[in-house]
């Protein structure tokens, strides 16, 4: 069995980040290539979120990110 070192442990995810990660696999691989500090750092992000469909839409945005986005880039205050 081949074990992702970089790989956060499944009972550390948010049940929501997990769920949407499934829902977009280029999000998916790219959350899993990412070392294990800058994935803490988007599951630290996702604790500001309210709904299942801004979950959603922050993860949709890993997909199309070179980067880390957050929360402020994606809901930004008025």
């Amino acid at each position: 069995m081949d074990i992702n070192k970089n790989k956060i442990y499944e009972s550390d995810m948010p049940m929501g980040l997990d769920i949407a990660l499934a829902q977009n696999q280029k999000a998916n691989d790219y959350f899993y290539s990412l070392p294990e500090a800058a994935q803490k750092q988007i599951i630290d992000a996702t604790h500001g979120i309210g709904s299942k469909e801004e979950m959603q839409g922050y993860v949709d945005s890993l997909a199309q990110s070179s980067g880390n986005p957050s929360l402020s880039d994606l809901y930004p205050t008025q």
